[in-house]
């Protein structure tokens, strides 16, 4: 019962008791308290009681009111607090949280050390977990979804890993992203470089590749040069494989790698150019000058370098051109595999 309506039926009845009472007396009744004379009609000491009983039992529910209605806020506000707290653990931004209840705290504190996955739809969420449930299945299943549209760029820290997936959906569908990531590659997360690269390499031309030289990997460079046997325009010029190439930290294998593919599309006086000069600034690079002097059956350009190397050196190489002087028709891939004339050189 609430407390007005309580107050009130407690007077009323009081009020018809005393009635009732008056008029079947009316007259007073004398009390002598500790020399105090209290002298009031029998109606009213019959109601006085009555009157205690409302004022202590109004003060009772008074007090009890107030302490379930300060309880009730403490769980409101521990309502929110633990949807706060699922809210962060959802987008792996899990943040501690301060609870009122020790029994909710037990139990929810956990929420501030855990990040939570959604693996099928929800109903009767509130509406904010509601959106951020439906923005994570979208990211999840491939979608790319404009964080800033949805009040959400200030969510995610860099390196959360549904704003790296949330980003590479973006790669898929936006190729001006990928050259963005490509031009400010140090605001981005290493997923996300990686894949914007791959993506730059299986589509641009080595024209414009070149000014992103220092921020390719050896992998992807060769993705490009193994493109150049597909694509009849291509763009690459010993300028621009130069820049490559003092960018790369690049292998022996590598530097094979790219004078058997540079050797169908350069001439072999530009090709010997390039590798003379590698060979000088770079040993490993020795094995590709010398792989394209057989290329090109330069026998005294071989014999020539040979001699200016240690004695035990190119032992194949040298056997090779003995085998070549006395008119033999070996070529190199008889006794050295080209992808392996690092390991055998």
């Amino acid at each position: 019962m609430r407390l007005g309506l309580y107050i009130f039926a407690a007077l009323t009845l009081m009020g018809i008791i005393g009635a009732i009472v008056h008029m079947i007396n009316p007259n007073n009744f004398l009390i002598e308290v500790m020399g105090i004379n209290f002298n009031f009609p029998v109606a009213v000491w019959v109601i006085l009681p009555m009157a205690l009983l409302l004022l202590f039992t109004v003060i009772h529910m008074f007090y009890y009111g107030m302490k379930g209605y300060f309880k009730e806020k403490k769980w409101e506000r521990d309502a929110g607090t633990l949807e706060d707290a699922l809210y962060w653990s959802l987008v792996n931004e899990p943040k501690e949280q301060k609870y009122m209840i020790d029994d909710i705290k037990k139990s929810a504190v956990l929420l501030g050390k855990s990040n939570l996955s959604v693996i099928d739809s929800v109903e009767g969420l509130s509406d904010r977990l509601t959106k951020i449930v439906n923005i994570l299945n979208k990211i999840k299943n491939g979608e790319y979804v404009d964080l800033k549209e949805n009040k959400l760029a200030k969510v995610f820290n860099e390196g959360n890993p549904h704003l790296i997936r949330n980003r590479l959906n973006r790669l898929e569908h936006d190729s001006e992203f990928v050259e963005e990531v490509m031009k400010s590659s140090s605001k981005y997360s290493e997923p996300v470089r990686k894949h914007a690269l791959e993506i730059f390499a299986r589509k641009e031309s080595f024209y414009k590749a070149r000014k992103y030289a220092k921020i390719f990997d050896v992998e992807n460079f060769f993705v490009m040069l193994n493109r150049l046997d597909e694509e009849e325009d291509h763009t690459l010029t010993a300028e621009i494989l130069n820049d490559f190439v003092e960018s790369l930290k690049l292998k022996c294998a590598d530097f094979v790698r790219i004078a058997k593919i540079t050797k169908k599309h350069f001439s072999p006086d530009e090709n010997l150019a390039l590798f003379k000069s590698y060979q000088k600034e770079n040993s490993k690079a020795q094995n590709a000058y010398l792989y394209l002097l057989f290329e090109y059956e330069l026998l005294d350009e071989i014999e020539k370098y040979l001699d200016e190397q240690e004695e035990h050196e190119f032992m194949k190489f040298r056997a090779l051109l003995e085998l070549k002087k006395q008119n033999k028709g070996f070529k190199l891939e008889d006794l050295i595999d080209a992808e392996s004339i690092c390991k055998n050189a």
